[in-house]
């Protein structure tokens, strides 16, 4: 619980490896693939290749990779905005304490039920609760925001796993809001860069870099070893975010012997009286750069990519890096209850660029050969931390995961998809089912997929 990042160290490893031989950037990808978590010294030589046709080997190995370790399953959410209000004053948020604009909004008990039911009847079957920072979303109200959720079943409807993001708290606080039952607690540092996170943090107790820096060592001796990290791209240089994220993933593993369940990595965006800076905008070009090189660095960290993004972008990082993403999103307090047309950036954190419905999304996944996956099997089994790290580095996420996400994709097409999606999605399942490489497990896997159709629901390995 001390910090750990040094920018000196992180800058000596860019400059210090400029430049490199295609033999290296080669040697490192190939160690990525026989998945070793990567260096700082060797993702340094990754994101310091430039030589396009080095670029797409990189694309290539992260591609290769993410087959070996996750199959073609992809992993599908939706955020819950809790409430905006906020004690701090980050200057690229429309939630900070400063912006008069913001229309404050707090989802009481029956509000918070009547958006997780909409939620549910589109399908979904996990959430992410988000929160900002402020002393009415403590421990206690955000542990009860959790139950509140998981009380909610609406036909086969059901929330399996709350994620949450939120303010970072004490030991004490994390352990609250453990018990009940949370999944992953993201906590993004969104800038390493110590002097960059001062200029854009303003204001208010998110201001101490190293409060934040080791707020998720705080829920690790709280109990709470799933955890996600993440930073803003456009904030600084993106190399030395994807170093310092890099760096983060270090800390975990030398301590708590674990890394970061998740990392995200969203772009700046438009936000309510906010002006993009474009001293440090991260390219189309650089952004899937940096998703492959993350997905070589990190083999066993989830990646998450969210609505922030226009679709042409997702599809793109999709084959070589990104396992989860969120569908049908709605980042307006109360927005899932009362739809409208555009976003209105006076009621919203910032600007999204996909807002295709859940339906839409499962859709063009389906088409595409990916198994849309709502599975929460590892959560509920208590695969998480250490014990998941024990399935997952042998190569045991794609032999339970694929199975579970089938699952899940057969609950999601009798209950919810249209009959056109649900022929396509059977025929995915099929597909799938031809080439699995277990037949005894093969065997259990038809038989639960049967009970699915018969009506029983949660089955999973």
């Amino acid at each position: 619980m001390t910090p750990f990042i040094d920018p000196n160290e992180i800058w000596d490893y860019i400059n210090g490896f400029k430049n490199p031989s295609a033999e290296r950037v080669l040697e490192v990808i190939d160690r990525a693939l026989n998945k070793n978590r990567l260096t700082l010294e060797e993702t340094a030589v990754l994101v310091n290749t430039t030589d396009p046709l080095l670029i797409e080997a990189i694309k290539d190995g992260a591609r290769k990779l993410k087959e070996q370790v996750y199959g073609r399953r992809i992993v599908l959410f939706a955020p819950l905005y809790i409430g905006n209000y906020c004690t701090n004053n980050c200057a690229y948020c429309g939630f900070r304490a400063t912006n008069k604009d913001q229309l404050r909004v707090t989802l009481n008990k029956e509000e918070i039920v009547k958006e997780v039911e909409i939620l549910e009847d589109a399908g979904h079957k996990r959430l992410i609760l988000v929160f900002g920072e402020h002393p009415q979303y403590n421990a206690e109200f955000i542990a009860e925001s959790v139950c509140t959720v998981y009380g909610v079943k609406k036909g086969f409807g059901e929330i399996r796993r709350v994620n949450i993001n939120a303010a970072p708290f004490d030991v004490e606080g994390f352990r609250t809001i453990k018990e009940a039952g949370i999944g992953t607690y993201q906590v993004f540092q969104e800038t390493y860069h110590p002097e960059t996170y001062l200029e854009v943090h303003q204001g208010g107790k998110k201001r101490d870099y190293d409060w934040r820096l080791t707020a998720l060592d705080r829920a690790q001796e709280a109990g709470i070893d799933d955890v996600g990290i993440g930073t803003l791209l456009g904030l600084y240089d993106w190399r030395f975010e994807i170093l310092g994220l890099v760096r983060h993933v270090n800390h975990f593993e030398a301590v708590y012997n674990v890394g970061p369940h998740t990392i995200s990595f969203p772009r700046i965006k438009k936000a309510s009286g906010y002006t993009i800076d474009q001293k440090y905008a991260v390219s189309d070009a650089d952004f899937t750069k940096l998703v492959a090189i993350l997905r070589l660095a990190v083999p066993y960290t989830g990646l998450i990519l969210t609505a922030r993004e226009p679709w042409h972008v997702r599809d793109e990082v999709l084959q070589f890096g990104v396992s989860q993403i969120d569908g049908g999103t709605n980042i307006e307090m109360k927005g899932y209850s009362n739809q409208k047309p555009e976003q209105n950036l006076n009621a919203e954190q910032f600007e999204i660029n996909d807002n295709r419905s859940l339906q839409e999304v499962m859709t063009e996944l389906i088409e595409k050969e990916y198994i849309p996956s709502f599975c929460t099997a590892c959560y509920r089994l208590n695969r998480t931390g250490e014990h998941f790290m024990e399935f997952s580095v042998p190569g045991f996420i794609k032999r339970f995961c694929q199975p579970n996400a089938m699952l899940t994709l057969a609950e999601y097409l009798e209950d919810y998809a249209s009959d056109e999606i649900k022929i396509k999605g059977y025929q995915l399942i099929t597909d799938n089912l031809e080439h699995y490489p277990d037949d005894a497990f093969k065997d259990k896997l038809i038989e639960r997929l049967d009970l699915i159709k018969k009506g029983q629901r949660d089955l999973y390995f």
